[in-house]
Formats: C-alpha cells, sequence, structure tokens
C-alpha cells in the first residue's frame, strides 16, 4: 500500500481524533480517561524518519485510567478497541508485532496511570520525590515521561505528572551541573598526554570523550534532558550554542594529531565557560584556558566550575554528596535503563540482587 510519511506524533495525534477517541467515548462515558503519547520511541521526540516504519512504528496512543477503573475496564476496553479499530490508519497498518515473532496487536495501549508514571520514574512524581528518586532516573527516562503530546486529561493527572518532571529541583541541578564540570574535569590533560607518549588512538578517545561530556553539559545547562546516544547528536544541534560549537567539536574528532584536538577543544571549553557565566548561578569566574600545571597542556580547570556551582546549594544533605552526579553521569550502559534492571541494581549489590 502506498503511504505518504507522517511523522509519528502527527499520526498518533490524528489516529487518537479520528479512530480512537469515538471507540472511547462510547465506551467510557462517564469515566475519565487521558489519552497521549509518551515513552519510549523516536516518534516521542520528534526524531523518526522513513526509516523508523521498519519496526515497532505505526499509529499507536496511550490511554491512561485511573487504578479503579483501569482493574475493572481494561480488559473489556482491550477486546473492545481491538475490534472496532481499522485495519489500516493512513496508510500505515493498525496491527503490527513488536518485539519481532510475537502476534500482531494494536497498539492503543491501556495503562494505570498511577502505576505508569511511578514505575517510570521510579517514585510518584506528584509526592515529592526525594534526591535519590531523581539521581536515579535516567535522562532517557525523564525525556520520554516529558516528550511527545497529551491529547486529552480527563484524569487530570498525567500532565500535572509531566510539569512535576519537568526539570529538577534547583539544587539539584546545580549537582549535576557540577558532576558534569567534573567529568571534564578529569580528563582534560590526557589529550595531550597521550599524544606526547604516542598513543594518538588513546588520545583520539579521550578527545572524543571530552566532545561527548561538553554535547551533554551543554544541553543540561539548557535545561534539555540529555538523551541516550542515538539521539544525543539530533538533541544537542537543537540548541543555540550548537552552530558555534559544533564546527570546533567536529574539527577535534577528526583532527590528525594531539596538538589539533586541543586547538579545536581548547575554544569549545572557554565557550561552555561562557554559557556557565551567562546562566548567573555563580559568581562569573574566568572562562580562559591555561597551563595544566607545568605540562604543556591547556585546560579549562573545569573544577573551578564544580565548586563553584557546590557552593551555591542550599540543602546541606546534596551539598555534601559525592560529585558524581545522577544516573547517566556514573552508569554507560543502555540495558541498565530498563526499569527493572535498574531498580534490582539499586536493590542490591548486582543483577541478582532481590
Amino acid at each position: 500500500m502506498t503511504r505518504a510519511f507522517v511523522p509519528g506524533l502527527e499520526l498518533a495525534r490524528l489516529y487518537y481524533a479520528e479512530a480512537v477517541e469515538p471507540v472511547l467515548a462510547s465506551a467510557l462515558k462517564g469515566v475519565p480517561y487521558s489519552a497521549a503519547l509518551v515513552g519510549a520511541g523516536s516518534e516521542v521526540q520528534g526524531f523518526d524518519t522513513v526509516r523508523s516504519t521498519d519496526h515497532a512504528w505505526g499509529p499507536r496512543v496511550q490511554v491512561f485510567l485511573d487504578t479503579d477503573d483501569f482493574r475493572a475496564r481494561a480488559e473489556g476496553l482491550d477486546a473492545l478497541l481491538d475490534r472496532e479499530l481499522p485495519e489500516y490508519f493512513r496508510g500505515y497498518p493498525v496491527r503490527f508485532a513488536f518485539p519481532f515473532g510475537t502476534p500482531d496487536r494494536h497498539w492503543v495501549h491501556l495503562n494505570d496511570v498511577r502505576a505508569y508514571f511511578r514505575d517510570a520514574f521510579g517514585a510518584d512524581p506528584l509526592a515529592g520525590p526525594s534526591a535519590s528518586a531523581w539521581l536515579t532516573a535516567p535522562t532517557q527516562v525523564l525525556r520520554e515521561l516529558t516528550g511527545g503530546e497529551v491529547f486529552h486529561d480527563g484524569t487530570g493527572l498525567v500532565r500535572p505528572y509531566r510539569e512535576a518532571l519537568a526539570w529538577y529541583p534547583d539544587d539539584l541541578w546545580r549537582h549535576i551541573l557540577a558532576a558534569q564540570w567534573m567529568r571534564l574535569s578529569q580528563e582534560e590533560p590526557f589529550v595531550g598526554r597521550c599524544g606526547e607518549v604516542g598513543d594518538d588512538l588513546g588520545s583520539a578517545v579521550v578527545a572524543a570523550r571530552q566532545v561527548r561530556d561538553l554535547m551533554k553539559l551543554c544541553l543540561l545547562m539548557h535545561r534539555v534532558y540529555p538523551p541516550y546516544s542515538k539521539w544525543l547528536g539530533s538533541a544537542f544541534a537543537t540548541l543555540d550554542c550548537a552552530r558555534e560549537l559544533t564546527p570546533l567539536l567536529s574539527a577535534a574528532l577528526a583532527a590528525g594529531s594531539w596538538q589539533q584536538r586541543e586547538e579545536s577543544l581548547t575554544p569549545a571549553y572557554e565557550l561552555a565557560a561562557g554559557l556557565h557565566n551567562e546562566l548567573g548561578l555563580t559568581e562569573p569566574l574566568d572562562p580562559g584556558v591555561r597551563s595544566f600545571h607545568d605540562r604543556p597542556f591547556l585546560v579549562l580547570d573545569s573544577f573551578r566550575f564544580a565548586d563553584a556551582l557546590l557552593a551555591t546549594i542550599a540543602d546541606p544533605a546534596i551539598r555534601s554528596l559525592p560529585r558524581v552526579g545522577a544516573y547517566d553521569q556514573y552508569v554507560d550502559n543502555a540495558d541498565m535503563g530498563a526499569g527493572d534492571v535498574r531498580r534490582r541494581y539499586i536493590a542490591g549489590p548486582g543483577p541478582m540482587a532481590g
């Protein structure tokens, strides 16, 4: 069947209005529900393309019910939707398999609204989540819960949940920014030191790590949750600062010597320092690079920015936390982002705990 590509979020909006809402209106008379497209999927972030349609992609919507209504109605409503929904919508199959090898099914996914957000985030977003809850939530998950679009919020909970998760509490933001500056500080001189001993591959690896951490730092300074690696560059490109930084970061990655990497990274560090000063979270700091002690490597001494940020944190418990920050700043494994795996690690000493 010939079809024109429709971005998934737009497709979901149309699907809800034209195919799903009429079924729900008839079946849920007087029962409050919410409908949205949130959670996993490139379309939730607006990053989907024609390529995305080759798997787990098509018309889909999440429907949220309060706990008692979900328990009483979910099974029957799912069966009704399966009977009433069309075979195709805008040229796309309404029923498709995911994962591969499983039976085709419609993707109007029914959820207990309270359990959905509590389980994904790790705590009730409206109950004043602890610092631990915030710091153990992957930024990809936070993007998923706050991305996409709410089409209808009859439960009155989906929008408040999303607003509560829109960004970190101020003291935690400062702590996370400080931890990101510390990541940069830890490896600043190693681009040159690796190169000096003839380890050009090692120098290039360190430079790539610094580029990635600068990109994440900029997203955090702009109050944007960094996505996981597949979409990091796409998210970074939406920032105003990317226009100046992208040529420098690209040059650092393409460089053929440690000196060339340093020539590109040092102005990138200085631009990031200028962005920090523009935030006004601390007194202005010198944005210029300097020698690493008496060695011939230029560094920003990024720990200065961490020190300054930590000194502004009002809550002594947060101010005294180790400078490792939030989940994504010390865990670099995409599979750990899954809620069940993450909770088992948090609860005990490894994947078999619990």
